[in-house]
């Protein structure tokens, strides 16, 4: 097992390099942390495999998102762990000690940006940049009680990061307080590229069944009940096309398929020593043939182009980011195998659209977060920053 070096086991415990950070700018004072996909100059990217981590030299040049904050004034203060080659959702990465989460110790963190979802969570960085695949930024920002955006596919550049499934990746960062959330958003998007106002909320019946409890389904409704005094009253839409099942295994097809073409070839050509679940998601996706890939490609176009119709420019889908409250770290396998199935029913929706989510957190369940999303049409990510921002200053107001 490998090492981390804080009370949260968020960073690894590498050898440190000097990272240079301008002494002014937006972001002069902040600590910023990286997720360990991402080059930073001077450390290698091990992606949350000892393997792959001792075959790589030093990176000599550090990942244009991340030099984008550097050079805004943010301070680097370490590498983050990951889960295993980013393919998870738990945070349980079998080579190093589990994270902690900060906001309900006896729970997961979430994955695969766990560290960096810790290292903010604990206070141990104001920003750390991350990733979302399948959910690795709106599952550990709900799970831990921050803010956390999946943006728009392609908008914000993933040179310098270790690939996953490249038509689902995506770059996202952590923060406690939305005010430094928006201004590393305008630093890494740059202009507002929707041109329409979110005005219209609306929600889907079938989302209702998602959370895993009635305690968690009443928090839901009481978290929707305050965006709807924020944004304006939530319409019900009509039914999509698309069953969640249907979606899910359309998401986790393209997804396995991907990350098979990928690393594939590296996992093949040796012992990787992967930890268990990631192996068997690598293996599912080395037996996807091409044709049932275009297949869900098919299907996935379909979906983005029906969504984008419901949405419309002024638009806003309002929703559970994940069905509750992360579970707890002592779960069995089989309890967070099925937790993660159902997650991946809600996360999917902005995956295979690629259309920006916003997890904002303003729900409890047990003493745990529990964060409500707000997913909007292609660019609209810095709109959905604003209307966050909103939704968390009416979140003390009475049902």
């Amino acid at each position: 097992m490998t090492g981390t070096s804080d009370r949260y086991n968020a960073f690894l415990d590498v050898p440190q390099a000097a990272v240079f950070n301008a002494k002014t700018g937006p972001l002069a004072g902040m600590r910023l942390a990286v997720k360990d996909i991402y080059d930073v100059a001077g450390y290698r990217t091990g992606c949350g495999n000892p393997a792959k981590a001792a075959s790589a030299d030093p990176a000599p040049t550090t990942a244009p998102a991340v030099q984008i904050l550097l050079d805004a004034g943010a301070r680097f203060v370490g590498k983050t762990q990951t889960d295993e080659l980013a393919f998870s959702l738990m945070g349980q990465n079998a080579h190093f000690p589990h994270p902690i989460n900060p906001a309900a110790p006896d729970r997961v963190t979430g994955g695969s940006s766990s560290g960096s979802a810790a290292a903010v969570a604990g206070m141990l960085a104001d920003i750390a940049i991350g990733s979302d695949t399948g959910g690795s930024i709106r599952a550990p920002a709900s799970f831990c009680g921050l803010i956390g955006l999946r943006t728009t596919h392609g908008l914000i550049s993933l040179d310098g990061a270790m690939k996953l499934a490249p038509s689902l990746d995506t770059c996202g960062w952590f923060a406690r307080d939305i005010d430094v959330y928006e201004t590393v958003a305008k630093l890494l998007i740059g202009k507002d590229a929707h041109r329409g106002q979110l005005k219209r909320p609306v929600a889907l019946d079938w989302l209702d069944s998602l959370p895993t409890g009635p305690d968690e389904a009443a928090e839901y409704q009481r978290m929707r009940r305050r965006a709807g005094t924020a944004l304006g009253p939530i319409a019900k839409a009509g039914p999509l096309s698309f069953s969640s099942d249907e979606l899910y295994w359309c998401f986790r097809k393209v997804q396995a398929f991907e990350a098979w073409q990928e690393h594939g070839a590296w996992i093949a050509s040796g012992d990787r020593g992967l930890g268990p679940g990631v192996k068997e998601r690598f293996e599912f996706g080395a037996t996807i043939s091409g044709s049932d890939y275009a297949a869900e490609i098919e299907r996935r176009d379909a979906f983005r182009q029906e969504l984008g119709v419901l949405l419309g420019t002024d638009g806003i889908l309002v929703l559970p980011t994940v069905p509750g409250a992360a579970p707890l770290a002592s779960g069995s396998h089989d309890e967070l195998l099925a937790y993660r199935e159902r997650a991946l029913m809600l996360l999917c929706l902005s995956g295979l659209s690629g259309f920006p989510q916003i997890t904002l957190p303003i729900g409890t369940v047990d003493g745990a977060p529990f964060g409500l999303s707000l997913l909007g049409p292609a660019g609209s990510d810095l709109a959905l920053i604003r209307l966050g921002r909103r939704v968390l200053d009416t979140a003390g107001t009475k049902d």
